[in-house]
């Protein structure tokens, strides 16, 4: 039984992937985002059990690899096919630009798949990681849900309003999400979130990022979110700099 616990976790991830996919099939994306959010959690800890309980696995690696694709692809996917269904204009022939938001679960899947056979990535990432584009398309749609009728960044010096309408425009959306998704296989060198100890000396740069975006979301709630992946993407860059000197 031990040797499944972990198992059960990584499972409960696909779970949650599964119902995000359902809630933004019915248009409900703040639910979706809660579920990529919850499986995120349970992505965060299944490997760390595993390696707790030292019960690793092959087929745990392919059940975190499935899970992924699901939670972090293809949910992720339909909310930006949501959100362009709804922001691309009618009667202008542009509807099917909308599809363009399942080139996600397409590359979200070659990454998964790149990760699982590439060496290089043992203690550290090559490209943007699923679990952090999923967890900007979850942002962006409960911002765009509820961002003009809901204080989502308690001490917001900004116009939330505003910032809604701007990031409510179509073409936005599908620039980003194709950008985005390209970053998924890009050759760009990213550390790792997950640990093997909790010691300082060897988690100096994730505890001081995990440090950072607490006080982040403390002070932009929600917004913080796509502040956050560029801030890993940018100290990611830094890191590899200053360690290749």
């Amino acid at each position: 039984m031990k040797r499944q616990i972990p198992n059960i976790i990584t499972l409960s991830n696909l779970v949650c992937g599964t119902l995000a996919v359902w809630q933004a099939l019915q248009g409900n994306l703040v639910c979706a985002a809660l579920f990529i959010f919850l499986g995120a959690i349970f992505d965060f800890f299944d490997g760390m059990v595993a390696r707790l309980l030292k019960v690793q696995s092959a087929i745990g690696k392919e059940l975190d690899s499935l899970s992924d694709v699901v939670t972090f692809g293809v949910a992720p996917g339909f909310i930006v096919f949501e959100l362009l269904n709804t922001a691309i204009p009618t009667g202008m022939g542009l509807s099917w630009l909308k599809f363009l938001a399942f080139l996600m679960p397409a590359l979200s899947s070659y990454r998964l798949a790149k990760f699982n056979l590439d060496e290089r990535q043992t203690t550290s990432f090559i490209g943007l990681p699923t679990p952090a584009n999923a967890m900007v398309w979850a942002a962006y749609g409960i911002i765009i849900s509820i961002g003009e009728t809901t204080k989502l960044a308690p001490f917001a010096f900004f116009d939330e309003t505003a910032v809604v309408t701007v990031m409510s425009n179509y073409v936005l959306i599908l620039v980003l999400s194709i950008l985005l998704s390209v970053s998924l296989v890009l050759e760009v060198p990213l550390f790792a979130l997950k640990f093997k100890n909790f010691s300082w000396a060897d988690n100096k740069l994730r505890y001081s990022f995990l440090i950072t975006d607490a006080l982040l979301l403390v002070l932009l709630g929600v917004y913080a979110v796509p502040v956050i992946i560029l801030f890993y993407v940018l100290l990611s860059i830094v890191a590899n700099s200053a360690k290749n000197k």
